[in-house]
């Protein structure tokens, strides 16, 4: 499989990058806009409050990582944020992020690991500015 695929590896990771970003930004348009469902009762966070700073994280810095701009600082700070969420609200209530309801900051955090590790890659605005140096 891999030999049939790794030809396509630069814009499977571009894709992958793009849409975890976007998905991650959502996350913060409800924080902070109230949007796509909103915060609680469809309110929005205090801006200067936990809450609101991820908020921040999340719509900002999935927008940078889905453009691929300053990929890999952004991507390292969110996936710490997905650390934090993760020790703050979900390990109380259970052992295993499947019976905390912690998979989604698991699965956002590994990935932004990785994506902090490999950079921004092909389709990023990194790539461009690295091409127009």
């Amino acid at each position: 499989m891999q030999h049939m695929l790794g030809r396509f590896s630069a814009g499977l990771y571009a894709t992958m990058r793009i849409v975890v970003g976007l998905s991650f930004a959502q996350h913060g348009a409800q924080k902070l806009f109230g949007l796509l469902g909103g915060v609680g009762s469809g309110g929005q966070a205090q801006l200067f409050s936990l809450l609101g700073a991820a908020g921040v994280i999340e719509f900002f810095g999935g927008l940078l990582i889905a453009f691929g701009l300053f990929g890999s600082l952004v991507a390292l700070i969110a996936a710490a944020e997905m650390a934090v969420a993760y020790v703050r609200v979900h390990a109380s209530r259970g052992v295993a992020p499947i019976e905390n309801g912690g998979e989604l900051a698991v699965l956002y955090g590994v990935v932004f690991l990785y994506i902090a590790a490999r950079g921004s890659g092909v389709l990023s605005l990194d790539a461009w500015r690295q091409r127009s140096r």
